[in-house]
């Protein structure tokens, strides 16, 4: 028994001649055609459009969230300096109020070129009662309040600082009166 093989084509296509010789007999088939139909999985040269659009996605919600905090930031930064702001001017006014000479119960308020407001309040403390008398002390005391605001955004801001303040009795006839 003779065989002779085929080969196989550049398409997957096998063209081969056979032939068979079983003593007397002879069968040949000149040209018999196969065609191989399988799955071949082809390397790909680009991106899918759902490649495509997920990566844009993906893309587009890591930059909003970078710009977010990036303005959030800013906003920390700005804040950051009008709070400094805010400080630097209840010392001025702070320093300015312990500097007075005489003190007396008082509401002064005011603006700064720069935006920001502020309002003083001295108040007069008293001496305790005991017995129905009135405690005579050698100083008078005095609760110094200073608030500063200003309008950040839509939201209004403030800061306050207070502090007591003794001092001698003046001899003079406003008790209230005093000088350091």
């Amino acid at each position: 028994m003779k065989t002779e093989g085929g080969k196989m084509g550049r398409k997957g296509i096998v063209s081969s001649n056979f032939k068979f010789q079983v003593s007397n007999f002879k069968f040949q088939v000149s040209s018999f055609k196969f065609q191989v139909s399988s799955f071949k999985f082809q390397v790909s040269k680009g991106f899918t459009l759902i490649e495509t659009l997920v990566a844009m996605m993906i893309l587009s919600i890591s930059l909003v969230i970078i710009l977010q905090l990036f303005s959030g930031g800013l906003r920390s930064g700005k804040l950051s300096e009008n709070y400094t702001r805010a400080i630097f001017h209840a010392r001025e006014k702070m320093e300015e109020t312990l500097l007075a000479k005489a003190l007396e119960d008082e509401v002064t308020e005011g603006n700064f070129e720069d935006g920001f407001k502020w309002k003083s309040e001295i108040v007069y403390l008293a001496p305790e009662e005991k017995d129905g008398e009135k405690k005579k002390e050698p100083v008078d005391m005095f609760n110094i309040t200073i608030e500063i605001s200003w309008n950040e955004g839509r939201n209004k801001k403030h800061f306050q600082i207070s502090t007591l303040k003794i001092a001698k009795k003046l001899t003079s006839e406003d008790d209230r009166n005093i000088s350091l």
